[in-house]
């Protein structure tokens, strides 16, 4: 009996060593688990794999693998660069297991848990109702509230411009924004959109239900669920008079009825540039058209498309038959509304393009043109303010009409069913990208930045990626169509038309003519430019000129139109 005691006593202590153990053990790996979330690399919009889009070099040129600017290696003799599609190499085994491709696959893992996070405080934010009694609708506001109004997504009455920010939302934001527009109306939902219009919404809502508190300012309102906190900002339009914006767009011929043409008229002695586009702004209009002395307010149509424009001396001599055309502040909004799809797509479709080649302004192009969100492979914060919703989507969702992407390889392409692959002129993206990675999307790296050892480690490496993205592409895409970034620009309307059929989708004439409006959306870049001077050496030139040789004939073999004449010499 005594022995079988003891036999059970030294089993419990085991046990207890054990169950200590697997605790120690449990609590060292949250903590590096936490130590893993937090201490690497948390850039948003990582560009991909680095490992699996370099191209190996041509022999005798220098340069290394594709790699961040933070992580590039010195350069190295590269293996000889094969023309051929068929000859093109396998990546090898070790590189999908070192340690960068690990590092890639841990930062998607951390997009993924940080798009869960975003959608997980959307959802819960608006129940939190407890201590919002206390925020108030602050008289240091400049606008004056109107009161907590429904809004219909659908039938939006506030829909003259729309404006997003996930951290700094402010009412003072909004309420500048809308005047800076020449609008009456700033609303507020979800406490990170702001919306502009001039006509109240019609139905009231409970003060109590606009209950998201600001994301860029404790204590204030800034909506709800589907509920706007509206503001008159009337006082503010007349200091926000000088900011505004209005475009000279050029003389036309006036269509044969104006009345029929253009929805609201002005007839007033002595009328002005600035009464006519001050009229057309309170109605809502993004033209302002002046034939002589009569004021006209209306859209681009087919009637009026606004794309051949005659001799400014005809209007300027009040020429019969002519009319000045002029852009108003107000944004044209017959192709700003969006939405997820309402079931699953059959059709995985990628909108592909290596960074720096404009695959931002492709989506802008593609949601307003179809009236659906893109997605994205990655998560940028930046480009969710700026209104593209599937960012916080999952990428694989398949609600959204295209997924942005920069990767290659054979893995990454054979995911997708179709792809638009868009291609731009390297030595452009590559100035693109390098601003991007030094400013962001809207600005311009500096003078020192350009002149520092980065710029040609950038290019050495960076160079080598535009082209294999592209032969990849050639060499796995199941369906593609080839949309060169230049014939996209000087041919916005057919070129659009042609992505919007390859997505399987119908669009109205009018809707294309207000993506032609709309054209730039909100992503030209500002600030200064770099000066002039030619960033790329004689070497950087020779070994970008013999990759575009190499894309321009990998297109050709593939039966697609080459690259455009003005990719080389140059």
């Amino acid at each position: 009996m005594a022995k079988a005691l003891f036999r059970l006593q030294k089993f419990l202590r085991r046990t207890q060593f054990l169950l200590l153990f697997l605790t120690a053990a449990y609590l060292m790996a949250g903590s590096l688990l936490l130590l893993q979330r937090t201490g690497l690399g948390t850039q948003q919009g990582s560009r991909g794999t680095a490992a699996a889009q370099a191209l190996p070099l041509l022999e005798g040129m220098p340069g290394d693998g594709m790699a961040e600017p933070g992580t590039l290696q010195s350069p190295r003799q590269a293996a000889r660069l094969l023309v051929g599609m068929d000859t093109l190499q396998e990546p090898a085994l070790e590189q999908w297991h070192s340690p960068r491709w690990l590092v890639s696959r841990n930062l998607e893992l951390r997009q993924l848990r940080r798009r869960w996070f975003h959608r997980f405080i959307s959802e819960q934010e608006p129940m939190q109702t407890v201590g919002f009694k206390a925020m108030k609708h602050t008289a240091e506001h400049k606008g004056t509230y109107v009161g907590c109004f429904s809004d219909d997504s659908r039938e939006r009455t506030l829909k003259g411009a729309v404006f997003y920010d996930l951290r700094k939302m402010t009412v003072s934001h909004c309420q500048e924004a809308c005047a800076e527009r020449a609008y009456a109306l700033a609303g507020l939902a979800y406490g990170a959109e702001c919306y502009c219009g001039n006509q109240l919404p019609a139905s009231a809502a409970k003060p109590e239900e606009c209950n998201s508190e600001c994301k860029g300012e404790k204590g204030s309102v800034c909506g709800g669920v589907n509920r706007l906190s509206v503001y008159r900002v009337e006082e503010l339009r007349a200091a926000a008079r000088q900011r505004r914006n209005v475009i000279y767009r050029g003389c036309f011929r006036a269509p044969e009825n104006l009345t029929d043409t253009f929805p609201a008229s002005l007839l007033q002695p002595n009328l002005t540039v600035e009464m006519c586009s001050e009229f057309c702004s309170k109605k809502e209009f993004p033209l302002a058209v002046i034939p002589g002395q009569e004021c006209y307010c209306g859209y681009p149509t087919g009637r009026f498309p606004l794309r051949h424009g005659a001799d400014g001396q005809l209007c300027s001599a009040g020429q019969a038959g002519y009319c000045q055309v002029y852009q108003t502040p107000v944004q044209d909004t017959r192709c700003t509304d969006r939405k997820f799809l309402a079931t699953k797509s059959k059709v995985f479709v990628a909108l592909s393009s290596f960074p720096g080649a404009g695959n931002t302004w492709a989506r802008h192009l593609i949601e307003h043109a179809t009236g659906y969100y893109t997605g994205s492979y990655y998560f940028d914060g930046a480009l969710y303010n700026k209104g593209f919703k599937g960012e916080k989507d999952h990428w694989r969702s398949r609600r959204t009409i295209c997924v942005k992407t920069h990767e290659s390889g054979r893995t990454e392409i054979e995911m997708f069913d179709s792809a638009i692959l868009l291609i731009r002129n390297p030595y452009k993206s590559l100035v693109a990208e390098f601003n991007r990675k030094y400013a962001g999307h809207l600005g311009y790296a500096t003078d020192r930045a350009w002149r520092s050892k980065e710029w040609p480690d950038f290019v050495n490496s960076y160079a080598s990626w535009w082209a294999s993205h592209v032969l990849d592409w050639l060499k796995y895409g199941k369906r593609l169509l080839v949309v060169h970034y230049e014939e996209l620009k000087q041919s916005l309307i057919p070129k659009l038309k042609e992505m919007v059929e390859f997505l399987n989708m119908t669009v109205t004439e009018d809707r294309l003519l207000c993506v032609e409006n709309n054209r730039d959306g909100n992503f030209k870049r500002s600030g200064a430019k770099q000066k002039d001077f030619e960033p790329f050496t004689q070497e950087m030139k020779e070994l970008i000129d013999r990759y575009i040789l190499t894309v321009d004939e990998a297109l050709r073999e593939r039966n697609f139109t080459g690259l455009p004449r003005e990719y080389v010499p140059r």
